[in-house]
């Protein structure tokens, strides 16, 4: 797959001849030695990706750029558009996803730069940690504001150019998307609504030659979590009186740098692929290990067995098997 990319990327940002010792120059006979007329270079296509500050939304700019695309970056922080607008082929946008108005100026800036927009990565995405009973309205209102009304909000106002171009919309799902977790279910019904609206976005946007992904990472490096310990200090948040006390705490004192699991290449290059291939993949799981790959199909499959259980038109298990093989074999 990482020849593929390699060599998609280099025809994306002009051509992909390899020229040995001797060989002519491109344009020039090799027989002759006749100018021959020069072939327009392909357009250097353009993608804007979302909450690219830091981990999978960061290393996937950096990739991008690394392989000819020209990335517009959104961040929210000076420093961040800083360090970002220093990268080649990068131009970093102040953009919030949560924020109509910058949304706006955004697109403004990518219609005026005529380039146009091949595609869109919806990355920005947060987490908040709660028990569900106890989650406040504030709490609830910021998770589903920027996870699920962001990728809406960003996606709407770039549609135009995206189906101009024929495009890609690619959105940052997670496995917390096919499975939940206690005190995260907040943020797994975040990515099961990202999942939803994958699939819809897919049909609607499938007319005009737009393809539509959903990457699913599990467990990378990241600050997603330390920015939501960030916010609840500087709120003064605190476990006491919470019916779950000890695992709060236990949870806040664990290592939330997230430093423990690998960098997110591997994410990036799921984006890559999506961007490149010419049959994307709606879905792309992409884990660090066999357990996780495990724990996030299991989930998928009870799901499966949960609803053909004691309903009146159940399916044998060698219907299953039959169903599943067909699957199989067809990719759908």
């Amino acid at each position: 797959m990482r020849a593929i990319a390699i060599l998609l990327a280099c025809t994306l940002i002009g051509w992909t001849s390899a020229l040995g010792p001797g060989s002519p120059a491109p344009g020039v006979d090799g027989v002759t030695g006749v100018q021959e007329p020069a072939t327009t270079p392909a357009p250097q296509r353009a993608v804007l990706v979302t909450g690219a500050s830091s981990g999978i939304g960061r290393t996937t700019a950096e990739v991008l750029a690394k392989k000819g695309f020209f990335v517009y970056a959104g961040a929210r922080k000076e420093t961040d558009l800083k360090e970002l607008d220093a990268i080649e082929n990068v131009q970093a946008i102040r953009l919030d996803v949560t924020v109509p108005a910058e949304i706006d100026a955004a697109f403004k800036i990518v219609e005026e730069s005529g380039r146009g927009l091949y595609g869109l990565i919806n990355n920005a995405g947060v987490v908040v940690v709660a028990p569900l009973i106890e989650v406040t309205q504030e709490d609830f209102d910021f998770q589903m504001d920027v996870n699920v009304a962001g990728p809406y909000r960003v996606t709407k106002a770039f549609a135009p150019l995206l189906i101009e171009s024929k495009g890609r919309v690619i959105t940052t799902g997670s496995i917390s998307g096919i499975m939940a977790w206690g005190l995260g279910g907040l943020y797994a019904m975040s990515k099961h609504a990202v999942e939803a609206y994958t699939d819809a976005l897919a049909m609607e946007l499938a007319p005009f030659g737009v393809k539509v992904s959903v990457v699913e990472p599990g467990n990378y490096k990241s600050k997603i979590t330390t920015s939501m310990k960030e916010r609840l200090e500087a709120r003064g948040y605190t476990t006491e009186g919470s019916r779950y006390q000890g695992q709060l705490e236990g949870l806040l004192r664990s290592r939330l740098d997230r430093g423990q699991y690998k960098d997110p290449d591997e994410v990036a290059e799921a984006f890559v692929h999506a961007l490149t291939s010419e049959q994307p993949k709606l879905r792309y799981m992409v884990v660090p290990n066999q357990q996780e790959a495990a724990l996030t199909i299991r989930a998928a499959m009870n799901k499966v067995v949960q609803l053909n259980q004691d309903q009146p038109y159940t399916y044998t298990r060698d219907e299953l098997v039959e169903m599943l093989d067909g699957m199989l074999a067809t990719g759908r």
